[in-house]
């Protein structure tokens, strides 16, 4: 089988008829054998209803339904687990990704490239969307000494042996451009203007994006600890030699102001550095503990077309 395209599928039952008329589409246009991988998150829409019509109307569609939500990674990762293909696309069901764009996506791959993502160019997202968005990979850049396009998304086509190498990382605390990324191979990005939403809305909050940052950074990078750990010392220095000048003022001028505000500004400045470094050292005891348990990443509750 030369293609697999992987689908995680949460909220948008409508677009699910139409992003799979256009992939049959674009891969017939290509003369290619292909298999569409349908990854139901638990979806509280009963996109299920539509992916079981699209499985049995398509043998090439294989449908998963997992038990409960595990977030859209974890779909993609319980897709790339079953897929079969020689190469393997990665898309989103809300069609923002264009199919049209896999011929150019495969085509720069063919130049020599093991990985190709899509540089989405006038994103149609709010700006705020797009703000949080370029602001996290600054962050995310600064922790883990690293290059992330903001532009890039997930949408992309990898090599049978990448993705083999991907399903080998077990982290729960995981992200797919990123994971991509740090195997390395040879990588490279070309410019796709992405679509309005066809149907739905987003379900990432903005909540839920920073609790992702914060999964993300903390499950690869300790830059964290040494940072908090660099703070405490710049603090703990500056406070001493404040101690020190104010011996000296009070020795050689007699002008220091006994009171008890200062204390309670400096306990609570030093409590919060505390507790503060203690909650950096809480995450990092937090992801070992969801490691060691070596729960599944995710639990299928049903299949069509396996």
């Amino acid at each position: 089988m030369q293609f697999s395209v992987v689908v995680p599928v949460y909220g948008c039952r409508e677009a699910l008829p139409e992003l799979h008329r256009r992939l049959v589409e674009v891969f017939e246009g290509m003369n290619a054998t292909f298999e569409i991988v349908l990854v139901d998150d638990h979806d509280p829409y009963n996109s299920w209803d539509a992916v079981e019509q699209i499985c049995l109307a398509d043998p090439r569609v294989h449908g998963i339904k997992l038990a409960r939500n595990f977030g859209q990674i974890r779909a993609i990762t319980a897709g790339l687990d079953a897929c079969k293909g020689d190469w393997v696309i990665v898309m989103d069901c809300d069609l923002q990704d264009r199919p049209e764009a896999i011929p150019q996506l495969y085509a720069k791959a063919m130049e020599g490239y093991d990985v190709v993502f899509a540089k989405r160019v006038e994103r149609k997202d709010s700006p705020i969307t797009l703000f949080f968005s370029r602001a996290f990979y600054k962050v995310y850049e600064y922790f883990t000494d690293g290059t992330y396009d903001a532009s890039l998304c997930n949408f992309s086509i990898a090599r049978r042996a990448v993705i083999e190498n991907y399903c080998k990382m077990r982290e729960h605390n995981r992200g797919y451009t990123m994971f991509i990324k740090w195997l390395g191979f040879d990588q490279t990005s070309i410019e796709i203007e992405g679509d309005e939403r066809f149907a739905g809305s987003s379900s990432y909050s903005f909540s839920k994006k920073l609790a992702m940052a914060f999964e993300l950074i903390t499950a690869q990078s300790n830059k964290p600890l040494k940072f908090s750990v660099n703070l405490g010392f710049t603090i703990s220095f500056l406070a001493l030699l404040f101690l020190v000048v104010s011996v000296i003022r009070k020795l050689c001028f007699g002008d220091v102001s006994i009171g008890w505000t200062s204390l309670i500004c400096s306990v609570f400045l030093m409590g919060g550095l505390i507790l503060a470094a203690i909650g950096v050292v809480g995450l990092y005891v937090g992801n070992i503990f969801t490691e060691v348990k070596h729960r599944p990443l995710y639990v299928i509750e049903r299949e069509v077309n396996n």
